[in-house]
């Protein structure tokens, strides 16, 4: 078959865009081609059709998202302008359906999460009207953020994050929402959880990147503690500056033979603004905890641009000593499972998703409980301290939880576990 993924960005290293090249690589095993419309496609996303009005960031895209929420008062032209670019965007999808010979669509998120009403509206009509046999994997969904909650388009949401149709099967990537949307919308949902290539080895130290803690400025003596997550509010990262103060006090220095922890963001901000990277920066200065905002070394794939030399988001986890991901929201929680496939150990909250769907697997990790709040510095107690410098420092207790861990990961979240899944879901899919 021909298969089009259509989201709203498919570029970078955000969850759903990353879930999508997993989930090609797969469907290419099976025999099948794919094809990608978006608002923006990296390079890699070929063959591919572009408009950029599907982007949530396109300007007329936030104009109507920001006169949707946070109010109950629609604006005079607010729904015939959400028609018109809705019209727009079905006929976008017409030119890639047709100029791509689709025969499924796979939507990542875009019925989902209601980031751009308008995409929403046109996906909706466009199955509607034509039938075409759509996968919906749906990584977020509306009522799981707080700021969708007061709006003035409950019609359309009901009407199309998700729709109901009959041509469209839909996935979720954890068993909260395959609960949620039963209960919210009546719709039955397959899980489909966050997976990675566990088969292939992972990279090593080699040429390309040996450079990286130099060019950090961290030599051997400094522990490179690594927080793998974009930088927004619900990744909790006050958190593991905490860690990073903590290990820094005089009492455990001693534990750590000499080694200076070092917390490094690896991941752009932006996304929602930058309010909150300067937030962590001052929180970071005051407590004298060396934070590296990275991102700029980071590409999502290693390379020179412009005479700038670039590592791989890969890299970073190469060289870390330690993970941390103290988010307490998490559709999945694709981060943990690349720390998992790097074999290194690692902090994690118990956000709902991993108490519900990863922990009960039986992980090997440091847990610590936020019970929702983001600023719970008090969760870093010492036990925990404790238990991340075992992870640091002994290299018998540390092997173990890496491996015990990567064998798991092995098992329930491989591209060979979803395999047989997805080709069912496939078949099921075509009339």
């Amino acid at each position: 078959m021909k298969i089009g993924f259509v989201s709203t960005r498919i570029a970078g290293t955000d969850g759903v865009s990353l879930e999508i090249s997993k989930l090609a690589t797969i469907l290419q095993r099976l025999g099948h081609t794919c094809c990608y419309c978006a608002g923006e496609l990296d390079s890699n996303f070929v063959p591919g059709y572009v408009d950029p009005e599907l982007h949530f960031a396109h300007p007329e895209a936030i104009w109507i998202h920001d006169h949707c929420f946070g109010t109950t008062q629609p604006e005079p032209d607010l729904h015939a302008r959400i028609q018109t670019m809705a019209t727009r965007l079905q006929q976008s999808l017409e030119r890639f359906v047709a100029g791509h010979h689709v025969d499924l669509l796979f939507v990542q998120n875009a019925l989902a999460i209601p980031m751009h009403v308008p995409l929403g509206v046109a996906l909706t009509n466009f199955i509607a009207s034509t039938g075409m046999p759509t996968l919906a994997h749906n990584h977020d969904l509306a009522w799981e953020r707080d700021r969708f909650a007061i709006n003035c388009i409950p019609e359309i949401l009901e009407r199309c994050f998700p729709p109901a149709l009959p041509a469209v099967r839909h996935l979720v990537i954890n068993t909260l929402a395959q609960q949620a949307l039963e209960r919210h919308r009546g719709i039955s949902s397959t899980l489909v959880p966050n997976i990675f290539d566990y088969a292939t080895a992972a990279p090593a130290i080699n040429p390309d990147n040996r450079a990286l803690r130099a060019v950090l400025g961290l030599d051997s003596r400094q522990l490179l503690i690594l927080q793998p997550t974009r930088v927004i509010p619900r990744k909790s990262i006050e958190i593991a500056i905490e860690l990073v103060r903590r290990l820094r006090e005089p009492r455990y220095r001693a534990q750590l033979h000499g080694k200076e922890p070092v917390l490094v963001i690896g991941h752009r901000a932006g996304d929602e603004g930058l309010a909150y990277l300067e937030q962590l920066q001052r929180q970071a200065a005051r407590s004298a905890v060396p934070l590296l905002y990275a991102a700029d070394h980071f590409a999502a794939q290693a390379g020179s641009v412009a005479g700038r030399r670039f590592f791989a988001l890969w890299d970073a986890y190469i060289h870390a000593d330690f993970v941390t991901y103290p988010s307490v929201i998490e559709g999945f929680g694709n981060a943990l499972l690349e720390t998992l496939y790097f074999r290194l150990p690692a902090l994690v909250n118990r956000y709902p998703v991993y108490a519900a769907d990863i922990a009960p697997q039986g992980f090997d990790l440091v847990e610590i409980d936020l019970q929702g709040d983001p600023t719970n510095l008090a969760a870093i107690t010492s036990e925990t301290v404790e238990a991340v410098i075992a992870a640091l420092m002994d290299p018998v207790r540390r092997r173990f939880m890496v491996e015990w861990n990567y064998e798991l990961a092995r098992r329930h979240y491989s591209f060979e576990a979803v395999t047989p899944l997805l080709a069912g879901l496939l078949e099921e899919a075509l009339p």
